[in-house]
């Protein structure tokens, strides 16, 4: 994995928020944070992005309950942190998810939405987890299942190729490359997590407009950073993958399947 796919720099994470927030993550935050207790004291949510599950966490939990929302993406971390107030009680702490600078058994929960597909070393950022967790704390995380299972993305992939016949980019292969339950639940055993479960979770992702969510999945992404440096028309490539859109999923609004795989798991 690249650094390029990664990086969430400049307004991508606008986009990524404006255009895919609640298309694409808004229905598996709700899910997710239904699922951590709502009297944890300490809570660590991981690779938090652009804030999505830690607005529904902050209103989940109890006022004096600690929350904590961390991201290795600066741009990413910024961009939550300004969608909050004060009074909101969430300290922001920019952090490699391989590499948790916190205490030994210093949390109830951690709660990671979308984020272990992209950690370069999952077997490293799993071990921190158990790490911080207390005894009998609570892992809540979620992965994409297949692409061919999420139309967006699918169609994303499909239609960008097309303009690329060498090296095509390469992001979508990303997202959705750890939807094997045998392995995940592996490498949670072999890590010393018990009570492992995995729920497949099927939602409908909803958009208000085919051009929205295209220019979401085009430049609320790396993606966008691959298709530059191609020399590829952004444009084009945003009309060409509105047009699939309103073909498999409608217009005004967008109606697409999503799945996901909700894994939950104790230290």
């Amino acid at each position: 994995m690249s650094d390029q796919h990664v990086a969430f720099v400049g307004s991508i994470p606008e986009n990524y928020d404006r255009y895919l927030g609640s298309c694409l993550f808004e229905p598996f935050a709700l899910d997710i944070v239904q699922r951590v207790p709502v009297d944890a004291g300490v809570v660590l949510e991981i690779a938090c992005g652009s804030g999505i599950v830690t607005r529904h966490l902050r209103d989940r939990l109890r006022k004096e309950a600690r929350l904590v929302a961390s991201d290795l993406n600066d741009g990413m971390l910024a961009y939550a942190a300004a969608k909050f107030g004060p009074d909101d009680a969430v300290e922001w702490k920019q952090a490699d998810a391989t590499s948790l600078p916190f205490d030994d058994a210093s949390f109830d929960a951690v709660v990671c939405q979308f984020g272990l597909m992209f950690f370069p070393d999952k077997v490293a950022a799993l071990r921190e987890v158990h790490r911080v967790l207390s005894p009998g704390g609570l892992f809540v995380f979620n992965v994409w299942d297949s692409i061919d299972k999420n139309e967006l993305a699918h169609l994303a992939h499909e239609t960008i190729s097309t303009f690329f016949e060498h090296d095509p980019p390469a992001f979508y292969n990303l997202p959705f490359l750890l939807h094997d339950e045998e392995l995940i639940l592996d490498l949670l055993k072999t890590l010393g997590f018990s009570d492992s479960a995995i729920t497949v979770l099927a939602k409908a992702g909803i958009s208000s407009s085919a051009a929205d969510v295209a220019k979401g999945l085009i430049e609320g992404n790396p993606v966008i950073l691959e298709i530059n440096q191609r020399g590829g028309d952004v444009q084009e490539i945003e009309t060409a993958l509105a047009a699939s859109v309103v073909a498999r999923c409608g217009d005004n609004p967008v109606r697409s399947k999503l799945q996901a795989l909700v894994c939950t798991a104790r230290r």
